[in-house]
């Protein structure tokens, strides 16, 4: 049976709305409160004892929502907990690939403004997020001397291995990085629900070999990342998306696959009204109050699963009744162009994307059938 999860795809720029986080006044009278942890086997923990235990593992991964502000904020904390009981302490992070370091390491020792580090960490198309849901982490780290890693490689590199193998692309060109374990059953049956609900069902099925190929490229380049980082003696703490570690998939199979054991996975929770746990597991779910007065207005969402291509960006799978539907964009549409900019690789839209204004109209430049034609994409106002 498949399980649904919230998992980070870049190249999709399709998303769920945030569901508002519950009132604590209309929690259930046994449900955990805000601030501790539950831990599998429904045991309730406070901060310090978790920490405390934690202290003693080789890599600890706190999952996200990308978007979350209360995700990230949860994260903060929890950093600042693990490093005040472990101060050899290195941030992985998802969000930037290998050739990243550079700027990560010249951001830690204080060299860089934050506008310097977000152009030389290439930042925005390189991930696309809102810098600013991950700049007090950032800051954190800075004035701590924490070593930040760049965990991940880019979605080039990631598509090289996916389409032509392993044994095309040579060893230093890929980081040393190993072949993945093959996904588990139940992994394979949620990414191929993921790519179900983003493009057409009538897809070649290479495709979706390819993209579950893509995700275990993903899964892989951060466990070894990892395993690297760890083998130095600190403790190694990961932030990514929560779908490459709920359930136990993703990079922490990935990890036992390359010898790591000694690993935890945490994960956010705010409790509904029923206090349901929600389905995917973690070793840890800490308990989030109402933070939604805080949290951003939902990014603006084209609809669309997107890959690379020679001339522009792929439409691979529009979704129903989403902004692409309704500009009339179809499958193997290849964007050449948004709002006048050329369109090189899919973080380049989700970028322009990530910009447009409720209500507007965004003209795209495609390629169809071996002509050029024009369409606009027009945004839905903001709610009142």
């Amino acid at each position: 049976m498949s399980r649904s999860r919230s998992f980070p795809v870049r190249s999709l720029c399709v998303g769920t709305a945030l569901a508002w986080l519950a009132p604590l006044a209309a929690l259930a009278d046994d449900c955990p409160v805000p601030g501790q942890w539950q831990v599998a086997g429904g045991e309730t923990l406070t901060t310090t004892g978790l920490m405390a235990e934690l202290a003693g593992t080789d890599v600890v991964l706190l999952g996200e929502q990308h978007d979350r502000l209360d995700h990230h904020r949860w994260q903060l904390h929890t950093l600042a907990a693990l490093h005040a009981h472990r101060p050899e302490m290195v941030i992985g992070l998802e969000m930037l690939p290998r050739e990243a370091q550079p700027a990560l390491d010249a951001w830690v020792a204080g060299e860089l403004d934050e506008a310097a580090f977000l152009e030389q960490s290439d930042w925005r198309r390189a991930w696309g997020f809102d810098p600013d849901l991950y700049l007090p982490i950032l800051h954190f780290a800075r004035m701590q001397r924490i070593p930040l890693l760049a965990l991940n490689v880019t979605p080039e590199l990631r598509g090289r291995l996916a389409s032509e193998g392993w044994a095309a692309v040579p060893e230093q060109e890929r980081f040393g990085i190993t072949p993945p374990a093959p996904a588990q059953p139940a992994y394979r049956a949620s990414l191929e629900a993921i790519y179900a609900e983003h493009a057409d069902r009538d897809q070649d099925p290479a495709n979706l070999e390819r993209f579950i190929a893509a995700q275990l490229v993903w899964d892989r380049a951060m466990a070894s990342a990892l395993v690297d980082a760890a083998a130095d003696g600190p403790l190694v703490a990961g932030l990514l998306g929560e779908g490459h570690l709920a359930d136990g998939d993703g990079v922490p199979y990935q990890l036992d696959d390359l010898g790591l054991g000694n690993h935890r996975s945490l994960l956010p929770w705010a409790p509904g009204p029923d206090c349901q746990l929600p389905a995917a597991k973690a070793d840890a779910r800490y308990v989030l109050g109402d933070e939604s007065a805080f949290q951003p207005p939902d990014p603006p969402r084209l609809g669309v699963l997107i890959g690379e291509h020679a001339e522009g960006v792929l439409v691979q799978g529009i979704a129903p009744e989403s902004v692409a539907e309704a500009a009339g964009l179809a499958e193997g549409d290849v964007i050449v162009s948004a709002a006048g900019l050329p369109m090189a690789v899919p973080a380049d839209l989700t970028a322009v994307i990530g910009r447009q204004a409720p209500g507007t109209l965004l003209p795209l430049e495609i390629r169809r059938d071996g002509e050029r034609q024009e369409v606009l994409a027009r945004f839905p106002p903001a709610a009142s």
